[in-house]
Formats: structure tokens, sequence, C-alpha cells
């Protein structure tokens, strides 16, 4: 082969390599999906109304650190807005699935059997879990095991979530797994000692405890035997160009640090997402 000839060849495959990379974004571009959201002009959320994840004001305004980075990413998609309907984790993917939603926004935290529900984009938002209990943890529950052991000792949390998925994987009977409607409702409980525990991850925990201003009350976190979760915006299963496009724009954002301005204020790590993956997080790890 000549040197001329082999130059030829090296050009045709850089010329195809660039075509395919032009290609890729201009295909999601053109999917009929992203058009008809562009057309109807908002994505529908789901979310569940808790800071700092997700927050419905006074107002009737939607804001929160996921609903913010996906009001952004959409609108960079050429969709103007989002519009949030609240829910109960375990009624997310069910309304995703039957067309109700067109994307959950709403710190729903990956798992290998909600990955194989729907189409996750990369991480989002990263957190701990945590407890919130009486002034001195009288029970002494730092784990989901401890509230297992003890013998009468109740634990709410949000129905179809993972903290309520950790309570009755560490053994606590499902008639001491109260489900609880939404924050403020959780630590009413426990200020009324209808519950012993309170378990959200911990910067929904601290924010629900500095608008209680209640000295008699005090959070646990992490709690030690509940991993790191990570979320996405979770899209459906046949939505892949839409979540595909999601990606893409996501991508520029962390490497531009524009999402690091969205979400750091609200007080998630911005490294911290980036620090894992998709991949990682749906197969368990």
């Amino acid at each position: 082969m000549t040197i001329a000839t082999l130059t030829r060849r090296i050009a045709a495959v850089a010329l195809v390599g660039a075509a395919a990379a032009l290609a890729g974004p201009a295909a999601a571009q053109d999917d009929p999906r992203i058009q008809e959201l562009r057309d109807q002009g908002f994505a529908r959320i789901a979310i569940a109304n808790e800071p700092p994840f997700t927050q419905v004001n006074p107002d009737g305004t939607v804001t929160g650190a996921a609903p913010d980075v996906a009001r952004e990413v959409f609108k960079r998609m050429g969709i103007d807005d989002v519009v949030a309907s609240i829910s109960e984790y375990g009624a997310m993917i069910p309304g995703l699935q039957a067309g109700r939603f067109d994307a959950v926004t709403a710190g729903l935290f990956m798992r290998p059997e909600r990955c194989a529900a729907v189409a996750y984009s990369e991480p989002v938002l990263c957190d701990a879990e945590a407890f919130a209990v009486k002034a001195g943890n009288p029970l002494g529950l730092e784990t989901f095991a401890d509230i297992a052991a003890h013998p009468t000792a109740t634990i709410g949390a949000p129905g179809g979530g993972t903290e309520e998925r950790l309570a009755l994987e560490a053994g606590v009977p499902r008639d001491r797994v109260i489900v609880v409607p939404d924050g403020q409702s959780g630590i009413n409980m426990l200020q009324d000692g209808r519950i012993d525990v309170y378990s959200l991850p911990v910067l929904s925990i601290s924010d629900l405890l500095k608008r209680a201003e209640d000295a008699n009350l005090a959070m646990v976190a992490p709690v030690a035997d509940a991993p790191v979760y990570c979320d996405g915006a979770a899209f459906r299963r046949q939505d892949t160009a839409l979540r595909d496009e999601y990606d893409r724009i996501l991508a520029e954002m962390k490497e531009s640090g524009e999402f690091a301005a969205i979400i750091e204020p609200y007080g998630f790590s911005a490294a911290a997402a980036m620090s894992t993956s998709r991949e990682k997080l749906c197969a368990g790890g």
C-alpha cells in the first residue's frame, strides 16, 4: 500500500467518524418524541414535593434541584418549560409507563429493578439516608436493623420509596413501617409520637428539621446500613432518543460547570454525580 493510498484511507475513516458524530445529536433533535414535546410547549414531570430535591412553592411554581436541572435541559432541547404533578414514589413509574408524565425528576434513586422498568439518564442528584428522631434519640435507633430489632419501634417513610424498601428488607414488620404522604406529615407524626423515626435522604431531613425549628427533634445521619444513592431523570423505555438527548445536554452542563451552579446551592455535590454512572448504579454498584 502506498503512502498516498494509506493517507486517503485514513482521511476517509476520519470523515465517516466525523459524520457519525454529527449524526448522533442531529438524529436525536429530529426524533418525533422530542418534536412532540416542542409542539406541546412543555414536558410533564412527576415530583414528590420533597425539598431540596423537589419543591412546590405557595404560588404553585415548581423548584428544587431536580426540576431546575430538568427545566434547563428541556429548554436547551427547545421545550419551553416543565409542568409538575406531585406523586407518591410508588406511583411514579406506573404513571410514566401509562403516559401521564413525560419524565420523572424527583429523587427517584436508581435501583436495578427500576432500571429494568424505565430509561434513566446519567446521575443527577446523590445523597445518603437519614433518620429524624426525638432529641437524644431515646430508643437508640441508628440503623434500619436497630428498628427491626426493637420490639415496638415504628418508622415513617414515603410509600414505594427507597426508605420503605430498606426498612422492610432490614426486617422491620410491615405493620411498623408507616406510609407517610409527605415530609411535613412525617415531621408532624414524629412530633405527635405516632412514629419513632422518620426516614428520608440527608438533605431532605435536614431541610425539614430546619423549617420545623423544634429543639425536641434531631437527625441521625448518615444511616450506617444504608447505601449512598443517586437519581436520574426517568423516561419511558421506548423514549431512548429523548433520554439520549437529555444525557448529551446534561453532559455538556456537567463539563461547563452549569450543572454544579444549579444543584450545589441546594446542598448537592456535582462531583458525587459525576463520580459514578447509570451503568454502575443500575448494576447495583
